[in-house]
């Protein structure tokens, strides 16, 4: 287990499994705060949808800059946060957080990933099964007895749904697999579909336009260089971006700050720790290991 310090934030212990999902697309982690009232925190794009499921004493609140909230376990998109737009903020609050693959998100919520625009309250998506889940992890004694239940939920709720046609399923690995950096433009052809088709399918299937996929993946791979402490000009250089002030404008455009600033997010800081399989690209690429860190 690792332990650190983040200075200036407010503390939060950060779980992850002691072993990978055994559903593909899958990961998981677990947050408690030390019951000090928490301070808002920006959320960082990032390409997964996610299940936020609190089952504490207080329930997270997120707000975008509309001025629209919703509050208690949510779903978000994929890429959420765009712009900087969307803050969380809560106190007393335990909840355990899903990342899902765009892949696998027709088979496992039932809902397509275009039709999760924003933020949108859990109990929606499941219905009184959200109830049920929230009162299972308030009793459940350990973490591990919290992903356990957590898995089983998401293997029961998998059905014979459509899932993403093939095409687009590889066209989306090549995207993350080359790290954002693949010229999209040749997808279509290499899988034999017109560029339209491909575009349509891929948008309808799994939420956002190839090239605005490819931009996400790129975003998310830099952004944790920057956290990791790696110069911009070189992060800039090794990720696909024609020059620093082309990087600078992309993170500004995702995360409605700069790259120095980006860099401090507590929102970014805890990856390693909860998201450890997060440098490997995909949120299919689920390779989580037990860790806890003191945080946010």
């Amino acid at each position: 287990m690792r332990s650190s310090a983040y200075e200036g934030a407010s503390v939060w212990d950060v779980v992850s499994p002691a072993r990978p999902s055994r559903l593909a697309g899958v990961s998981m982690a677990g947050f408690r705060d030390g019951g000090s009232a928490s301070v808002g925190q920006r959320v960082i794009p990032h390409p997964s949808v996610m299940l936020a499921v609190e089952f504490g004493a207080g329930a997270p609140v997120v707000a975008d800059a509309a001025g629209r909230q919703q509050r208690g376990s949510v779903v978000a998109g994929l890429g959420q946060g765009f712009g900087g737009a969307v803050w969380v903020r809560g106190a007393d609050v335990e909840c355990l957080q899903v990342r899902l693959s765009p892949l696998v998100v027709r088979t496992v919520l039932g809902v397509s990933p275009a039709d999760l625009d924003g933020f949108v309250a859990l109990d929606d998506v499941w219905g009184r099964a959200a109830a049920r889940i929230r009162e299972q992890l308030s009793e459940a004694a350990t973490w591990e007895e919290r992903f356990a239940l957590a898995e089983a939920l998401l293997e029961r709720s998998r059905g014979a749904r459509a899932s993403v046609d093939p095409e687009v399923a590889w066209a989306w690995r090549q995207i993350v697999g080359g790290r954002g950096t693949i010229r999209v433009e040749r997808l279509a052809s290499e899988v034999g579909w017109s560029r339209k088709r491909l575009w349509s399918r891929f948008r309808s299937q799994v939420g956002l336009p190839p090239k605005r996929a490819a931009r996400l993946v790129r975003f998310d791979r830099a952004v944790h260089r920057l956290v990791a402490g790696d110069d911009a000009a070189r992060v800039a250089a090794e990720g696909g971006y024609a020059d620093q002030p082309h990087l600078n404008r992309d993170v500004l455009a995702f995360a409605g700050v700069t790259p120095s600033a980006v860099a401090h997010e507590s929102w970014l800081a805890v990856d390693d720790v909860a998201w450890p399989d997060h440098r490997h690209g995909d949120a299919s690429a689920d390779r989580p290991c037990t860790g806890r860190s003191r945080h946010r």
